[in-house]
């Protein structure tokens, strides 16, 4: 890029932190997303929550924001929404595909009308369904708040006995709860970035499944990229991800989780529209397997700003 480029861009808010449950997460990424902006010569601030970056926005002290909050509050459409309104553009998605990938349900429901796999599910209010989700599903089962992420009050279910205290710990985190099907093979994750799918990234965690502490903390999950699949099995995963990824309305950079079924079916899980950026993070790992190092992964993604 150029300095006039650079100049360009103005004022940038990097926008991190919040009150949300991925707060640490965002933190961290923050802190990497930081020195690539700095490195660069990108003119920034970093600004910790939407409420304080609302507050100088409205004061008129930046012309674009780079958004790394992950959860409600700055992935679900409302600090999107807002930024609107001062006519500030923002990185990745808008305000529909934010607040509806925000849902898993709500994606689900998208995809499902729209002839892409994803595995059956019920939803529930209160552990007190337990056996009407047992009646239709079976086990073994994933429970998960509908609108959370970095894998925050999820749990496998193996036994039947176990549902119950499942949905109770989901449902500390979302009024709402998603049990769907356990889908008995491997996981592979699709960084997308400006319409174009990076190599896909296969999942192996030491752990019964990839939660919160093998995503940021225990430093045992093994990241497969290659990931190992026939480049024509893969370019076809691909695809389907980036079909996934569109038909919700999601623009600019993100990533689609899947698994393979055990019949060799892939299943489509969710859309993260603001995927985290720390040193164990799953875009920046596609991106340098592209050949696209850190500072320009970090370029590339606030030049998807845009008004929605």
């Amino acid at each position: 890029m150029t300095r006039d480029e650079v100049l360009k861009q103005g004022h940038v808010a990097l926008v991190v932190g919040g009150d949300s449950a991925e707060r640490e997460v965002s933190l961290r990424g923050g802190r990497a997303v930081a020195a690539a902006l700095e490195s660069l010569g990108v003119q920034f601030s970093v600004v910790d929550g939407p409420r304080r970056l609302l507050e100088q926005v409205a004061a008129g002290h930046h012309d674009r924001v780079f958004n790394l909050l992950h959860g409600r509050g700055g992935e679900d459409g409302a600090l999107q929404g807002a930024l609107r309104l001062y006519g500030i553009p923002v990185t990745g998605s808008g305000v529909l595909a934010s607040a509806l990938t925000m849902d898993k349900l709500q994606t689900k429901r998208v995809w499902m009308a729209c002839g892409l796999p994803t595995p059956r599910w019920e939803t529930a209010t209160s552990p007190d369904e337990s056996e009407r989700i047992l009646a239709g599903l079976g086990t073994p089962l994933f429970v998960k708040p509908s609108r959370e992420g970095s894998s925050i009050g999820m749990s496998r279910v193996d036994e039947p006995g176990e549902l119950a205290a499942a949905i109770a710990l989901a449902l500390e985190h979302d009024e709402r709860v998603l049990v769907e099907q356990l889908v008995d093979g491997p996981e592979y994750t699709a960084a997308v970035l400006d319409d174009q799918v990076l190599p896909l990234i296969g999942l192996k965690p030491a752990r019964e499944f990839y939660d919160y502490a093998a995503k940021y903390e225990s430093g045992d999950t093994r990241y497969e990229c290659p990931c190992g699949l026939e480049a024509d099995v893969e370019a076809g995963l691909a695809r389907l991800c980036l079909e996934a990824f569109n038909v919700v309305g999601a623009t600019g950079w993100g990533r689609v989780d899947l698994m393979i079924d055990r019949h060799g079916r892939p299943q489509l899980l969710e859309v993260n529209t603001t995927p985290g950026m720390t040193e164990q993070s799953l875009v920046p790992k596609a991106a340098a397997a592209a050949g696209i190092d850190f500072e320009e992964l970090v370029w590339r993604i606030l030049n998807t700003s845009r008004i929605d």
